[in-house]
């Protein structure tokens, strides 16, 4: 599975009961995304921005995307930087939610 298969998938409902992934499924999923990184339970990555509407802009399209796949990112947004943080946190953990939503996240950033 790729990033642009990862971006065409749907995240599954998820409350719980389930355990999270591994590190080997961690790895193997992050390899197929484009700068995002594993650090403290979270897969991370930070968005740059030539301005502050072009950052905004972006930060609507992840509510957007958010909304529609019903799994939300802990977002930090400055002036020309949004910085997101996709953890499961119904499993204590990573699900593949979080990857498929960073891979849609990458691919409203290619636009």
């Amino acid at each position: 599975m790729t990033a642009p298969d990862l971006a065409h998938q749907k995240c599954k409902p998820c409350e719980g009961g389930v355990s999270p992934l591994g590190p080997q499924e961690i790895t193997r999923l992050l390899q197929q995304l484009d700068g995002w990184e594993y650090r403290d339970g979270v897969i991370t990555k930070t968005y740059e921005f030539k301005n502050h509407y072009q950052t905004m802009a972006f930060v609507n399209g992840a509510a957007w995307i958010s909304h529609r796949e019903d799994h939300h990112p802990d977002m930090t947004v400055g002036y020309s930087r949004c910085r997101v943080d996709y953890s499961t946190h119904a499993i204590g953990g990573l699900s593949e939610n979080d990857f498929i939503c960073a891979a849609k996240l990458d691919a409203l950033f290619s636009l």
